[in-house]
């Protein structure tokens, strides 16, 4: 089923992290949010909840906004009741949540993940799940809950417990010399 449609308010955004030190922070830049342009999703199957706000997207899902592309076994987009249509995306989106092994890619990075979650208000998002991959050419960052503030473009990395570990998990970043951009 192919459905395609300009959502009103932010919609997916664009994850396109370049993996930067500054002040010894880590920080994220290029993320965007694309709310107005229009996004093209299709899935094999698309059922509606109007009553309860809710559009559940499954099989095989895939979205595009832009240079940004999603693809995921299912995503559930909880609309406001706002007295618009979750039917036609003429309501504003709440929150997006995407699941069962997630890919976004964006020009130049990919982030995969188990599971995700897009809240429009805070614009923040989470991906998590056994293994969070973000890649930027050879620059690669693995851990198991990648938090992004999207109006900032400040992200938190949380670590991978391996087995009885004692204390928080760890965090690997792989960076290539030279293939950083300045910021």
């Amino acid at each position: 089923m192919l459905i395609s449609a300009v959502l009103s308010g932010a919609a997916l955004s664009g994850l396109a992290p370049a993996f930067a030190q500054t002040d010894g922070a880590s920080r994220m830049s290029g993320l965007k949010l694309s709310g107005n342009l229009p996004i093209q999703i299709e899935s094999d199957k698309l059922e509606v909840r109007q009553n309860d706000n809710i559009a559940i997207f499954t099989g095989n899902v895939n979205v595009v906004q832009g240079k940004t592309a999603m693809k995921a076994g299912k995503m559930t987009v909880h609309y406001a009741n706002d007295g618009g249509s979750a039917a036609t995306g003429s309501s504003n989106i709440e929150r997006i949540e995407i699941d069962d092994k997630v890919f976004v890619k964006s020009e130049t990075q990919t982030a995969t993940g188990d599971r995700g979650t897009f809240d429009m208000k805070s614009e923040v998002l989470v991906l998590s799940g056994n293994e969070v991959v973000l890649s930027e050419g050879p620059n690669v960052l693995v851990g198991c809950k990648l938090t992004v503030q999207m109006g900032t473009g400040l992200a938190e990395v949380e670590g991978c417990k391996k087995g009885n570990q004692p204390g928080p998990g760890r965090v690997m970043m792989s960076l290539t010399p030279g293939s950083q951009n300045s910021n």
